[in-house]
C-alpha cells in the first residue's frame, strides 16, 4: 500500500457510494459500489487476494470515490460510470447477443416472424413470445404455424396473388377482402398456442395427417408426423411445476476459486423455454458482481414480470433499478426451481472451470510471456493492424483487438485508405494516426501494445505517428515467411526476437495475425464486390444513386440481383427499368 492510498483510506467515510480504482497513469481500471465505502475500499488493501483480483490490486496506485444518498443511488452511479469509462477489470457479458423471440404482428395483416429482442420495436399491434433456446426452434415453430394457418408470408403488396394463395397457405391479403371474424378466429388459436396451449395445433396437425393419408399423399403425412413429434419434444422439455402462467426468470449462481457460474432459466406462460449459462472470474464481492451482471443482462433482454433470485443479492436495489419484482422463495415449487438453477450453475462450474484454466494457460499464459519478453508492466489490450490492397486497388486496413488474450470483436475497426496503393509506410501512418487521434479526442481505452503486420517499415511508421501524438505505446511487428506464415517477432528497436515455434506464445501470435488478416481481407472483398455491382448498375438507364444504393443494400451481389424476380425488383424500380436490368444481367453474367 503506497503512502497516498494509506492517507486517503483514513478519510473515506462510512457512507454509501461508488469508488473508482486508478492505475499509475490515472486511468480508471475498476468501478464498484458499496453500502459502506470505508469498509469496502479498505478490503482491497488489508487482506490477501488471488487471481484476477490480485492482479487488479497490484496495479492500483490511487482511488477516488463519490458519496451517494443511498445504496440505490450508488448502484445507478456505478452503472453509469462503467458505461462511461469501460474499465478493464469490470465484468463484461461474455455473450452479448440477444435471444430469439417469435413476434406476432396483427396489423395491417396477420403474420409471424423470428426477431432478436434488441431489434423489436414494441407497438400495440405486436405481441412477443419467447425467448427461445435457439433460432432454429423459433423458426421451426413459425414455419409450422405458417403451414397450418393462412397468414401473410410475403413482403410488400404484390399486384397479384402469389403461389402461397394458390396452395391455400395465404388468404390473398394483397388483393382480397378478408373477413375480420375469420382473421380474429385464426389469431385467437395462434396466440393460444404461443401462450402454451398446444392442443389446438396438435389437433390441426392430426386432421391434416388424416387428410393426406386418405388422399394417399404419404410423403406430406410423414412430414407432418415429424413436426408433431418435434412439438411433443419441445413441450415436454418446457414443462415445469408452475401453473400460474406468469412470465418469470430464475437466476442462481455458484462461486468458487475466484470464478462465478450463473444460470438463468426463462419461464414463459408456465413453460421453460430455455436457459443461459455463464462463467467468468470476478474481482468484487459475489453478490455485488451478480447484481451488476443482472442489470447489464436486462439491458439486452426482455424484463419479465418476476425474477426468482438468491438472497445474497439486494432485491430492493434491483427492484428500484429494473422496476420488476425480485423474489427469494423459501419453499414450494419456486424454491425447487431456484435450487435447480443452483445445481445447474454448479455443474457449469465443474464442467467449464478446468477447461477455462487450460484455455487461460494457453492464452493468458502466452499473453503473460509476451508481456515479460517485451518488458511491459501490464498487458491487457493489444491492437493488431493489417493492410490489404489486392490487385492494386481498394486499399484498406483492419484492426482487431485482443483483451486478456481473447478477441474482442466489438472493438474491431475497418478503414478505407486514402493514400496511394502499395505504399505500406504511409498507409500505416494514416491508419495509426486516425485510430489514436480519435482515441485521444474520445478518451477511449488505449492498448499497452500495438502489433503491425510487417517488419521495419510498418514499425517505423507507427512509431513516428505515436511520437507525434505523445503516446508511449509499445509497437512490434510480425513478419511472414515466403509461404505467408508467421515467422519472426520484431521489437520496437527493429531487432528480431527468437520464439520457439512449438510454444503457446508462437501459436498465440499466429492466431492474432491470422485473425487480423481474415478480417481485413473480408472487408476488402466486400468493397470490391460492391464496387463491381455499382459500376454495372451505372450502365442501366433509370438507376440513379438512390436506387443503386437500395439494390446494393438489399442484394449485395450481381448474381443475387439476377436471381430476383421482376416482381421483387419492382419494389425498388419501375417495371420497364427492372426488365432492362434483368435482360442486361442475363447477357452480362451468361456462363
Amino acid at each position: 500500500m503506497n503512502k497516498i492510498i494509506k492517507e486517503k483510506l483514513a478519510l473515506v467515510p462510512n457512507l454509501p457510494g461508488s469508488y473508482q480504482m486508478l492505475n499509475k497513469d490515472g486511468v480508471i481500471i475498476y468501478v464498484g459500489k458499496a453500502k459502506n465505502l470505508h469498509k469496502r475500499v479498505s478490503s482491497y488493501f488489508n487482506r490477501t487476494h488471488t487471481g484476477k483480483t490480485a492482479k487488479m490490486v497490484s496495479l492500483i496506485e490511487d482511488f477516488n470515490y463519490i458519496v451517494a444518498n443511498s445504496e440505490l443511488e450508488a448502484f445507478i452511479m456505478e452503472i453509469n460510470l462503467i458505461k462511461k469509462y469501460n474499465p478493464k477489470y469490470n465484468i463484461m457479458l461474455t455473450d452479448d447477443k440477444s435471444y430469439p423471440y417469435i413476434e406476432y404482428i396483427s396489423r395491417p395483416y396477420p403474420r409471424l416472424k423470428v426477431s432478436r429482442y434488441l431489434n423489436i420495436k414494441k407497438k400495440e399491434h405486436k405481441k412477443l413470445f419467447g425467448p427461445y433456446p435457439n433460432a432454429y426452434a423459433a423458426r421451426r415453430i413459425v414455419s409450422l404455424i405458417n403451414r397450418i394457418y393462412p397468414l401473410k408470408k410475403c413482403e410488400g403488396l404484390p399486384k397479384n396473388v402469389c403461389l402461397y394463395y394458390h396452395i391455400g397457405e395465404c388468404l390473398g391479403y394483397c388483393t382480397k377482402k378478408i373477413s375480420e371474424d375469420k382473421i380474429n378466429a385464426m389469431e385467437t388459436e395462434i396466440l393460444s398456442f404461443l401462450r402454451g396451449n398446444d392442443t389446438i395445433i396438435k389437433d390441426k396437425i392430426m386432421e391434416k395427417i388424416a387428410f393426406y393419408s386418405q388422399n394417399l399423399n404419404y410423403e406430406m403425412a410423414l412430414e407432418l408426423k415429424k413436426e408433431l413429434e418435434y412439438i411433443n419434444i419441445i413441450m415436454a422439455k418446457q414443462k415445469v411445476e408452475l401453473h400460474d402462467f406468469v412470465n418469470r426468470d430464475v437466476i442462481n449462481y455458484y462461486f468458487d476459486k475466484g470464478y462465478i457460474a450463473i444460470e438463468i432459466f426463462y419461464i414463459r406462460n408456465g413453460k421453460l423455454l430455455g436457459s443461459k449459462s455463464d462463467i467468468f472470474p470476478i474481482t468484487g464481492e459475489e453478490g455485488e458482481e451478480l447484481e451488476l451482471y443482472i442489470t447489464k443482462f436486462y439491458q439486452k433482454h426482455e424484463l419479465p414480470k418476476e425474477v426468482l433470485a438468491p438472497d445474497t443479492i439486494n432485491k430492493e436495489l434491483l427492484n428500484g433499478v429494473l422496476e420488476t419484482s425480485f423474489i427469494t422463495p423459501l419453499k414450494g415449487p419456486k424454491k425447487s426451481l431456484l435450487d435447480m438453477a443452483y445445481m445447474n450453475a454448479k455443474l457449469t462450474f465443474e464442467r467449464e472451470h478446468e477447461l477455462i484454466l487450460k484455455d487461460e494457460k494457453r492464452t493468458m499464459g502466452a499473453n503473460e510471456e509476451l508481456r515479460k519478453i517485451l518488458g511491459l508492466e501490464e498487458l491487457v489490450r493489444i491492437d493488431i493492424f493489417d493492410n490489404s490492397n489486392l490487385f492494386g486497388n481498394f486499399a484498406v486496413s483492419g484492426m482487431v483487438v485482443y483483451i486478456n488474450g481473447k478477441p474482442c470483436k466489438s472493438e474491431y475497426r475497418k478503414y478505407k485508405v486514402s493514400v496511394e496503393v502499395n505504399d505500406d509506410y504511409n498507409t500505416m501512418k494514416e491508419i495509426i494516426y486516425r485510430r489514436y487521434y480519435r482515441a485521444l479526442i474520445e478518451k477511449s481505452n488505449l492498448p499497452e501494445l500495438i502489433i503491425v503486420d510487417g517488419g521495419e517499415l510498418q514499425i517505423t511508421a507507427a512509431k513516428d505517428v505515436l511520437e507525434s501524438l505523445n503516446l508511449p505505446i509499445k509497437v512490434v511487428g510480425l513478419k511472414k515467411n515466403d509461404k505467408h506464415r508467421t515467422n519472426d517477432l520484431v521489437d520496437s528497436n527493429l531487432e528480431t526476437i527468437s520464439i520457439d515455434r512449438t510454444s503457446d506464445l508462437f501459436h498465440y501470435l499466429t492466431r492474432m495475425q491470422d485473425e487480423v488478416h481474415r478480417y481485413t481481407i473480408n472487408y476488402h472483398r466486400t468493397l470490391r464486390s460492391k464496387n463491381s455491382i455499382a459500376s454495372i448498375l451505372d450502365d442501366i438507364e433509370g438507376i440513379g444513386p438512390k436506387r443503386k444504393k437500395e439494390l446494393i443494400k438489399k442484394y449485395g451481389s450481381l448474381n443475387k440481383i439476377k436471381e430476383a424476380s421482376i416482381e421483387d425488383l419492382e419494389k425498388y424500380l419501375p417495371l420497364n427499368v427492372a426488365k432492362n436490368l434483368k435482360e442486361y444481367l442475363d447477357i452480362a453474367l451468361k456462363k
